[in-house]
This record gives C-alpha cells, structure tokens and sequence, in this order.
C-alpha cells in the first residue's frame, strides 16, 4: 500500500496523510498560544509552514510520521495525532497536537489508539513513548488512558535542549495485554 492511501477509521476520525488543504486549521493551530504553550509557544503562519512540511518529508524519507485527524461528522481538521521520531528522539513516539476545536472529546485518546495500532502493525517497534512537558496535565491524563506511565525525566534533543520533558511509555506487549479486548471489537 502506498502511504498517501492509508487511511485509519475509527468511529469518529479519520486519520490520513497531511494534505495541503490541512495547512489553514494547522497553521490555526500552532498559532493558539493556549495549544502551544507546551510545545516552545506560538508560530508565525510562515514558520508554521515549515513545520507543516516535515510531515510529509517523514512520510516520504521514514515511512511514517503523524497523521492529519479529521472528524467523520464535520469534515474538520482536528489535528495531528500518531508516530514521530525525529533524529536523537528519545524514542518511538505516539504524540498529539490537537485543535482547540477538538479539546474535551476524547478525540487525542481516540486517534492515539488507532495510530499506536498502526505503528505496532507496520513499523516494527517493541515499544512507545509520549515525550509530555511536566506541566501538562491534559497529555498527561491522554497518556494514563493509552495505558502509559512515567519512565523518565530528560532534556530534548537540539535544538530544544533546554526544554525538560517526562518520557511517559509502555511496552508493546504492555499495550496488546491492555488493548486486547479493543482489538477483538
């Protein structure tokens, strides 16, 4: 299967490759001080522009990165929810950047587990993490209900070295004894 043709279904999203149509809630998005306020602070659309692109440069170099999340009902571009690993990561990484339009739904923990699906089905990996600033507790609560748990403490990579994340995560086989029954249905 080509990677432009993988889409995920769950009852509520889908999830796909960015598309250029995305960029507009994207660009909306990384703009929001409140959704940024974690993730280094607010983006000038041009900047934005850039980071928009290094998702569909992973697609294209690593065969996987986060997937565009859009809500069956709206057609709406909910945000970026799947696997990220870029050089020096801590790690295979389920990560999740959402909308404001897409907060207090359970949206972030839905498409986390489609995409957690996928990456364990298709990338090979033994395990996974959630690099989530300290002071964020709604990632963190998205993180308890995958099933994850603190790992460790540690300093990002360059050029974000002084930004200190905890390292939530879990083994693959932790995930399937926990995810199991989801699977069946």
């Amino acid at each position: 299967m080509k990677h432009e043709d993988i889409r995920i279904e769950t009852e509520r999203l889908f999830l796909r490759l960015p598309r250029a149509e995305d960029f507009d809630a994207y660009a909306q998005t990384y703009a929001d001080a409140e959704v940024t306020r974690h993730l280094g602070g607010p983006l000038l659309r041009a900047a934005a522009w850039r980071k928009f692109l290094q998702g569909p440069g992973a697609w294209a170099m690593q065969g996987f990165a986060m997937f565009s999340v859009v809500e069956k009902s709206s057609g709406a571009w909910l945000g970026c929810v799947g696997p990220w690993r870029p050089e020096g990561w801590p790690g295979n990484e389920i990560g999740w950047v959402l909308h404001r339009r897409g907060w207090g739904k359970g949206y972030a923990t839905e498409a986390a587990i489609a995409a957690t699906n996928w990456a364990f089905a298709n990338l090979g990996w033994d395990d996974i993490i959630h690099c989530i600033d300290p002071d964020n507790t709604p990632s963190q609560q998205v993180a308890r209900r995958l099933g994850s748990s603190i790992l460790r403490r540690t300093h990002m990579p360059e050029p974000f070295a002084d930004h200190v994340v905890d390292v939530w995560g879990q083994s693959r086989a932790q995930w399937f004894a926990r995810h199991r029954q989801e699977l069946r249905a």
